[in-house]
């Protein structure tokens, strides 16, 4: 459990360490670089471990980098340099929700009725959270960007559900870990054709960013993404799923959207009305809920341990890909 819930905390701390950096003159795509690949030179001994993955998995490999990594990465750290931080990953929470309506009407497949309480009560939620009645009271575009993170993890398990014979004739699925180590070094090509780092102004990194009127070196903020936010919070969100029962696991990855939410209103001074903090655990239950009815397929390849975010999901969901994707996130 200790595990656990140090993976949620590293995850959910990785916006609030990104947000001071771009409000210091970063481009959110040049965070969203520097934290991938970073961590893709720290996991690169673990990807060598397991290059046998390029040739056995090269489908899922890509899809994870492009979508998991690099797309939910990049949607999420845009959408928080417009909206707070928490309501940027309450946005994000709806891909269980999204996922259980790709199952009910594009593959036509039966869904329980708890799941779809699931999605009312996270929907519900999330009108809460953007305070509707207030003629959305965030940046729509900031809300959009968030919303395009949730449907990157979506599309990663539609993506993960093409495999799922492979588990379901007894192949031995990937590692964990090594599917992340080349999401990392995949997502880092494709944010360097998308992002040019090379534009990026590098002195920021020498100066100091903003936390709520404290200034902290730029440089301590990115190592914070780097180690913390990305290798440990990934490496440890693998070790707990395989540790922890499904249900769980699934309810401590929703405390990384809560843990967020906190750190940013101690930190950053972003603080939700009671309305929003209300329609955020709507949110999340909801998410819970329909996470759990969801069918097991779509964590297929990757779920030798729990059966995501986050994920990585999240970005989060999200944990490592056995535990952050399934559960909606990560990135985040």
């Amino acid at each position: 459990m200790g595990l656990a819930l140090a993976s949620a905390f590293a995850f959910g701390g990785s916006g609030v360490a990104a947000k001071p950096l771009i409000e210091a003159g970063l481009d959110p795509l040049h965070v969203v670089w520097l934290r991938v690949a970073g961590a893709a030179l720290v996991m690169l001994p673990v990807a060598w471990r397991h290059r046998v993955l390029v040739r056995s998995r090269p489908i899922l490999l890509l899809g994870f980098g492009l979508l998991a990594v690099a797309g939910v990465q990049a949607f999420y750290f845009a959408a928080i340099s417009r909206v707070p931080v928490g309501v940027a990953l309450l946005v994000e929470y709806l891909a269980p929700a999204l996922v259980l309506g790709w199952v009910r009407f594009v593959q036509r497949r039966p869904v329980s009725r708890g799941a779809a309480v699931g999605v009312v009560l996270a929907v519900a939620g999330l009108t809460c959270v953007v305070e509707i009645w207030s003629g959305l009271s965030f940046d729509v575009v900031g809300l959009l960007l968030a919303l395009g993170a949730a449907c990157c993890q979506v599309g990663y398990f539609v993506l993960s559900d093409q495999g799922s014979a492979d588990s379901a004739k007894g192949v031995e699925p990937p590692h964990p870990v090594g599917v992340i180590a080349y999401g990392l070094l995949i997502g880092t090509v494709v944010l360097t054709v998308v992002a040019r780092p090379w534009g990026m102004d590098w002195s920021v990194l020498g100066g100091s960013a903003g936390m709520d009127g404290t200034d902290v070196p730029a440089w301590l903020l990115l190592v914070w993404i780097v180690l913390i936010s990305t290798v440990i919070a990934y490496v440890t969100g693998v070790i707990s799923v395989r540790l922890l029962s499904p249900a769980v696991a699934g309810v401590v990855a929703c405390l990384e959207a809560v843990i967020a939410t906190v750190l940013a209103w101690v930190m950053l001074g972003e603080h939700l009305s009671a309305p929003q903090l209300i329609g955020g655990s709507m949110v999340l239950i909801g998410a819970f809920i329909a996470q759990s009815a969801t069918p097991k397929t779509p964590s297929g390849p990757v779920a030798s341990g729990r059966g995501e975010g986050h994920t990585a999901g999240s970005d989060r969901g999200h944990a490592a890909v056995e535990g952050k994707l399934s559960a909606g996130r990560a990135a985040t």
